[in-house]
């Protein structure tokens, strides 16, 4: 199959993913990051213990008014529910599309600085996407990763490559039916400034741009996954919130194509509270563009469900979760009033993370 015989399908499933009040649970952590999180309860890492946690998190009755598709790590894309019925079965039974992590992981890019690298996973992704088209996936997710430095990072290296990388995975997947989600992630390490941020991720996503138009990218079957222009973690002048939503929202029409029909911030090691409250606030400025602005989150979404469920609770995380989900649902829709549902507002950054 071609590009071509797949761009309606393509616009369409973007369009789904877009809709309006509706975002992203990114759900593919590896499993080193999830026995990290399974660890942070009392819990084992073994494959039962993922079956369980995230089996409770696609049973969530009413979880598909607020979440249009889920992010699967590749176990769980070909793993049953506990009751036998597929994981891809009770994502669709609940109106949410099923997408997979298709990148292979970070390696040190050679040449760039010492906290540079490029995502790895192009050999044979074509073949990979149709596998996962077939066992139900309909849209995939790369995730390219800057930081920024007193020395002088992202270099012109790293971000041509990132971009690149970003740009012949899109081409890639969507010529095996999945849509993409590009995601350039710019790290919340270090002490630099929110007007720093700005000027970095501008170029950072401008060049993503260049290469999709090189590569024959089909903008209109895509979404964006960028992090929210904020300040370095130890940058000790802290941008309030309606900063960061008029700076984010600044950088965006700046750089992403009007044909892009959604934006879906992820939450970057942001508190649960503050993902919210900082995509509410975007949603009430005037913008240029009409792309969707809503969410992909991943510990903005689990922290407080992860902890209600303790490896057995599963009304506990249910609830949870869908407190959460229905928060970034008004958050997507400037609808959201801070506090109004439960959320815990520890910080979830974590310097170096990686997942």
């Amino acid at each position: 199959m071609a590009l071509n015989y797949y761009k309606n399908e393509l616009k369409e499933n973007a369009q789904l993913l877009a809709s309006k009040g509706k975002g992203i649970l990114a759900v593919d952590e590896s499993t080193k990051t999830v026995g990290k999180r399974l660890a942070g309860i009392g819990v084992e890492n073994t494959e039962e213990n993922r079956k369980a946690y995230r089996g409770m998190l696609f049973t969530t009755e009413g979880l598909g008014k607020y979440i249009s598709g889920a992010i699967l790590f590749e176990e769980t894309l070909y793993q049953n529910h506990r009751d036998g019925e597929s994981m891809v079965k009770k994502l669709n039974d609940l109106g949410i599309i099923p997408g997979i992590k298709v990148d292979k992981g970070l390696n040190p890019l050679p040449g760039g600085g010492d906290v540079e690298t490029f995502c790895s996973g192009l050999d044979g992704l074509v073949e990979r996407a149709a596998k996962y088209y077939e066992q139900g996936a309909r849209f995939a997710k790369w995730r390219a990763v800057l930081q920024i430095t007193n020395d002088g990072c992202p270099s012109k290296l790293s971000i041509q490559e990132n971009a690149w990388g970003l740009a012949r995975y899109a081409r890639s997947v969507q010529e095996s039916g999945l849509v993409p989600i590009i995601e350039p992630e710019i790290l919340m390490d270090g002490d630099h400034t929110i007007e720093k941020t700005a000027e970095v991720q501008e170029e950072v996503i401008k060049q993503v741009y260049i290469a999709c138009q090189a590569n024959g990218v089909f903008l209109e079957g895509t979404l964006l996954k960028p992090s929210m222009t904020v300040n370095g973690a130890d940058c000790p002048t802290k941008a309030d919130p309606m900063k960061v939503a008029e700076m984010t929202i600044r950088t965006m029409e700046r750089c992403v194509p009007a044909s892009v029909p959604g934006i879906v911030f992820l939450s970057g090691g942001l508190s649960e509270e503050a993902a919210s409250v900082y995509l509410n606030n975007m949603n009430t400025l005037y913008r240029k563009a009409l792309w969707n602005v809503s969410f992909s989150y991943g510990r903005a979404l689990q922290h407080s469900c992860l902890k209600a469920w303790k490896g057995s609770d599963v009304e506990g995380g249910q609830k949870a979760l869908i407190s959460r989900a229905q928060a970034n649902s008004e958050a997507s829709k400037g609808a959201y009033v801070a506090g109004s549902q439960p959320s815990s507002d520890e910080q979830l950054f974590v310097a170096g993370y990686t997942y």
